[in-house]
């Protein structure tokens, strides 16, 4: 179903090396390949002598030597991170404490709903809960330094803080997880919501900036065109689910075997996970009802 999408996964970046994107902005990306994030996670530098990070990645001592290096000389004004998954957050504290730079981010992480009763967060350790910043943004607050301005563009459904950041200068957007032209986002509850998801695509939708710059693979170069696609995508996934429903489907593994046909056996927790999600957004929406709180072991039916 996703081959409605018009992905692009050609990308020529190289671990550690860094790249000249554009005037003011400059990408390395980290060597931590892998379904989730594939070639890896990509920090970006933005500006010139005197810059901003925009996430600084994971835990790895050869990454934060190669994003110092990629800054030696200059001045770090600010760092920004999008999200606090163990890819993209926790090498902070190494990068402020080489830089003195402050952090911004929407908070601490969090979950995007309090936890149901006897259930687990399936992504509880992919989240960085050691991240703390010092300076919180609200949607639409401004970030800026010699030459660069950044807008906050509050954006929860892959997390409940995920934050993008909009480079006004160059009508840019850094998209984080939300919008990548590689891959659709991960949205597993209750560390993500689908409804929190499709709302925050929705309000990118109503924007102009000309390229996008995810936090894995290359550009989304028509983003209007791509978003429109995902959100044709995900209505698709969601009435796919409703007719595996009628015809008698009660659980999330029955329904992933049904539409995720032939899928990579390491993708099928997140595939489940997907199905949680849409399910869990059609039960509040009243199209769906669940044997007690929706939960990803539970049972579902039309409503």
């Amino acid at each position: 179903m996703a081959e409605d999408i018009p992905f692009n996964r050609e990308d020529a970046a190289v671990a550690g090396q860094v790249e000249q994107l554009s005037p003011l902005v400059r990408r390395i990306l980290c060597d931590n390949p892998g379904p989730f994030t594939f070639k890896g996670t990509v920090t970006y530098v933005v500006g010139t002598g005197r810059v901003a990070i925009i996430d600084p990645g994971p835990d790895d001592p050869r990454h934060v030597a190669a994003v110092l290096e990629a800054v030696k000389g200059e001045t770090v004004e600010a760092i920004l991170v999008t999200h606090t998954h163990r890819d993209h957050s926790p090498a902070t504290p190494a990068i402020k404490a080489a830089t003195g730079a402050p952090v911004y981010a929407e908070g601490p992480h969090r979950a995007a709903r309090p936890l149901n009763l006897g259930e687990t967060n399936a992504l509880d350790a992919s989240g960085d809960r050691d991240f703390a910043p010092d300076m919180v943004l609200k949607d639409g607050d401004v970030v800026s330094g010699t030459g660069w301005t950044m807008e906050a563009v509050f954006t929860p459904g892959h997390t409940a803080n995920h934050m993008a950041f909009a480079l006004r200068e160059e009508d840019t957007l850094f998209s984080g997880d939300h919008v990548m032209a590689w891959s659709t986002s991960i949205v597993a509850p209750p560390d993500g919501a689908m409804g929190d998801y499709m709302a925050s695509l929705d309000k990118l939708r109503g924007r102009e900036e000309r390229i996008f710059w995810p936090g894995h693979g290359g550009p989304v170069t028509e983003p209007a065109k791509f978003m429109r696609a995902l959100s044709h995508h995900r209505r698709l996934r969601e009435a796919a689910i409703m007719k595996r429903l009628a015809a008698g489907d009660r659980l999330i593994s029955d329904i992933v075997a049904a539409i995720y046909e032939g899928i990579d056996p390491r993708l099928k927790s997140a595939a489940g996970l997907s199905v949680f999600a849409h399910l869990e957004d059609l039960v509040t929406k009243g199209l769906a009802a669940s044997e007690g709180a929706p939960s990803l072991t539970g049972a579902f039916r039309v409503a």
